[in-house]
């Protein structure tokens, strides 16, 4: 990997960036809290009361109710990361160690938060296995796998709940009027469908079948005017499909199990998270149809926060979280303070946890060098 790449990735995640998504997120929560604030102290009595009303069990103080369901909800952050640790031990056919994993996982989360969904930590992503010894042949194919993985489950969780829950339910959301909402969110979601299932289907034919074929293919496509200045990216994806064929196309069963696996078992526990955190302050009020619709919606938030332009979509995911959600919260003022405690579990961790681990990892990487 040539020593420019490394320099711009590490001028990238120099730990003071973590100041402007902070900003951006915090400013949006504190527009809307501004916004809503009722300064009646009968308003927070109220949430209080609320919140004793709909605690799961009415014998136990409702603090060590908050307190438990946050735990969890903790916990399940901590779910996805050792899935996602298992994953990338599997598919490095367990060249790392669970110390390396964690390294490699909580900084490619970091990088993805200090950078645009759109952008995404792709390339942070297999530098951080080049310098843990994975060559570069066999990194570019791991990260290109783990993201086939990720489309994967996503394009096979949305047509389940889509047909089990039904399009009103997830769309039609109450407390928000005007048909851009509901018909923009769906549409988004049928596009970045498509998009997903074209780009898996591209991917899983080259890295299983025949990645040549797909190399000539875009590279024909992209010699038309008004493309060709893209040529040259999709020429070099071209090589990483086929390095990625040669490394993945004859793993067995159990190895390609135990990855989709722990993909599954990664996003779940990332979007049981809004679930926990709800249970945390009126459980009584969510029956099971309402867990597997918060578990829906998030796989359409997700499509939203991959087009976000700012960093980890900080501000958008604030946003769309208080609306899109908002009919499944009883107090309508609890929208922003939930979406503000769901991102300080969500996302603000890795920004702190990348900026410990970091000097740490580069100081070992380089030493070891």
């Amino acid at each position: 990997m040539a020593r420019v790449d490394e320099s711009k990735i590490l001028k990238a995640l120099k730990p003071r960036r973590i100041i402007y998504p902070m900003l951006i997120g915090m400013g949006v929560v504190a527009f809307f809290l501004y916004r809503d604030f009722n300064a009646n102290p009968i308003s927070f009595s109220k949430w209080i009361e609320e919140t004793k009303e709909y605690r799961l069990w009415s014998g136990v103080p409702i603090l060590y109710t908050i307190i438990l369901f946050i735990t969890i909800a903790f916990l399940m952050m901590a779910v996805r990361d050792i899935a996602y640790m298992w994953r990338i031990r599997v598919l490095t056919d367990h060249k790392l160690t669970w110390w390396k994993s964690f390294d490699v996982i909580v900084l490619w989360e970091f990088s993805s938060a200090l950078s645009p969904p759109v952008i995404g930590g792709v390339g942070p992503a297999i530098f951080f296995l080049y310098k843990e010894g994975i060559n570069a042949g066999k990194s570019t194919a791991i990260i290109l796998v783990s993201i086939l993985l990720d489309e994967l489950f996503y394009i096979t969780m949305v047509p389940i709940l889509f047909f089990s829950l039904g399009y009103d339910s997830i769309f039609k959301v109450e407390n928000i009027n005007g048909y851009v909402f509901e018909y923009g969110l769906s549409f988004l979601l049928l596009i970045g469908y498509i998009v997903s299932f074209v780009y898996s289907a591209i991917l899983c034919y080259a890295v299983f079948v025949n990645p040549y074929t797909i190399k000539s293919l875009l590279s024909w496509i992209f010699l038309i005017p008004g493309l060709r200045k893209w040529r040259l990216a999709v020429r070099k994806s071209g090589n990483q499909m086929i390095v990625a064929s040669r490394e993945m196309k004859n793993k067995n069963f159990s190895y390609w199990f135990k990855a989709v696996v722990s993909t599954f078992a990664s996003w779940t526990g990332r979007f049981w998270v809004t679930n926990f955190m709800f249970m945390a302050f009126f459980a009584s009020k969510l029956g099971y149809f309402d867990h597997f619709l918060i578990y829906a919606r998030q796989l359409v938030m997700r499509m939203l926060f991959l087009v976000s332009p700012t960093p980890g979509a900080s501000g958008i995911a604030e946003y769309v979280f208080s609306k899109f959600l908002i009919d499944l919260i009883p107090n309508l003022s609890w929208a922003v303070p939930l979406a503000l405690i769901w991102r300080l579990i969500t996302y603000y961790p890795y920004l702190f946890l990348g900026s410990i681990v970091l000097p740490g990892w580069i100081k070992r990487v380089y030493k070891k060098k």
